[in-house]
């Protein structure tokens, strides 16, 4: 467990470049403490002590705004950044090295106790106010971009925006992405495609004018 916790910190320092000393992580960064007092109450939930796991994530969730679901199962080089309004549900599955900013919801569609939340694959980045229902699964270095309502499985290395959301193109993987902003606007490049569409459209009926013209005159 002190492994995973320094691992944990190493973490903050690689993924906010805000992170200046070790004092300002350990006392000021609520997305470390829910980790770790999420770690704590999920080692106890898979021990069958379920009432104090859940008194661990309540306790935590009064303390940080950010409510993590004991059962929920999370891997290494996981980060919440500012983290206020961050919920991840019961059987949540998110792999390693998987970034997510304020207000994400991971959230369940369904009454049954079964799968019912979202499984985030590896290098992952989720943008703010990003909210992912059901039981799908979101692949291996893909970017959810902010305010996006996900509600279908997303293919590795795709770019998904909008509501609901739509893959809006491909990216590299990286390993470490902090630049979840630059994403492409799907809408933004239809009205182009149809804007460029409709010029060459103009120019024909404006060559079209111009011949009958020429034959009337002719």
């Amino acid at each position: 467990m002190l492994k995973t916790f320094r691992e944990d910190i190493r973490t903050v320092f690689i993924k906010d470049p805000a992170a200046r000393t070790l004092l300002e992580v350990l006392l000021f960064y609520p997305g470390l403490h829910a980790l770790w007092n999420h770690r704590i109450a999920h080692a106890f939930w898979k021990r069958g002590f379920r009432f104090l796991a859940r008194m661990i994530s309540h306790s935590s969730r009064r303390a940080t705004h950010i409510e993590i679901h004991p059962g929920a199962c999370i891997g290494k080089q996981f980060f919440i950044d500012h983290g206020a309004g961050v919920v991840i549900g019961e059987t949540t599955d998110i792999g390693n090295n998987v970034l997510l900013y304020q207000g994400v919801v991971l959230g369940g569609t369904s009454l049954n106790k079964k799968k019912r939340h979202p499984t985030i694959g590896n290098d992952v980045v989720i943008g703010a106010g990003a909210v992912l229902l059901g039981p799908i699964t979101i692949g291996d270095g893909a970017k959810v971009g902010a305010g996006s309502v996900v509600i279908k499985d997303v293919p590795p290395e795709k770019t998904v925006v909008g509501v609901p959301a739509r893959i809006a193109g491909e990216h590299a993987h990286l390993l470490v992405d902090l630049e979840h902003a630059n994403l492409p606007d799907p809408v933004l490049e239809t009205i182009q495609l149809l804007l460029k569409e409709q010029k060459k459209l103009k120019e024909c009926l404006n060559r079209l004018e111009s011949n009958t013209n020429n034959q009337i005159d002719g």
